[in-house]
């Protein structure tokens, strides 16, 4: 669409402007909060990833001791999981309010003694792998959001503001070449009316 080359669009142009400007500083500051919140669950993913990483090597080298496998899977069920949300920047995400294991195991004087350590372990795991869930899906919230705002920063800085700075340019060249001519008319008029007298 074309520029309009008024006073009403310079108006326009310039409240737009004013618009962009302000809305700026909130948008990067938005960014800001954003990028250190993604930092943080970053760290914090990598330190759950270590740790999962760690009690599945120690589940592995213990296991492996044993002749016959043991179903511990099945001796432990998880009996409550509460997932709500917090509000990061703008973002959603979910958070573990609660979550609680239950231990369905057989009679453990027929079982051998370690079944306990096992069983905690087995649970610390589960544990482990929910929190890592959650985290990473607070990764991906916070990094959908972070890329929208990155665009609307770049799409503020890089096109609507200079855009508008150069309309005004424009519109303002415009009006004043016109409020020249028009001055110029007049004394043509009056040299005109002049002569003519």
């Amino acid at each position: 669409m074309p520029l309009k080359r008024t006073k009403s669009e310079l108006r326009v142009q310039r409240d737009s402007l004013k618009r962009f400007q302000r809305y700026l500083p909130t948008l990067q500051l938005k960014k800001q909060q954003l990028q250190s919140e993604l930092r943080q669950v970053e760290i914090q993913r990598e330190d759950m990833e270590a740790e999962l990483k760690k009690v599945q090597r120690e589940r592995q080298s213990w296991m492996a001791l044993f002749a016959e496998p043991l179903p511990l899977a099945d001796w432990i069920t998880v009996k409550k999981l509460e997932i709500g949300e917090q509000h990061i920047a703008g973002v959603d995400v979910p958070v573990l309010e609660n979550f609680d294991i239950e231990e369905n195991c057989p009679d453990r004087f027929e079982k051998p003694v370690w079944i306990d350590d096992g069983l905690a372990a087995l649970k610390h795991e589960v544990t482990t792998s929910v929190k890592l869930e959650i985290l990473q899906q607070q990764e991906a919230l916070i990094e959908a959001e972070l890329r929208t705002t990155s665009q609307r920063v770049n799409l503020f800085e890089k096109v609507k503001i200079p855009e508008a700075k150069d309309n005004i340019r424009i519109i303002r060249i415009t009006l004043g070449d016109e409020q020249v001519a028009g001055v110029a008319r007049g004394k043509l008029a009056k040299k005109k009316n002049e002569a003519a007298a």
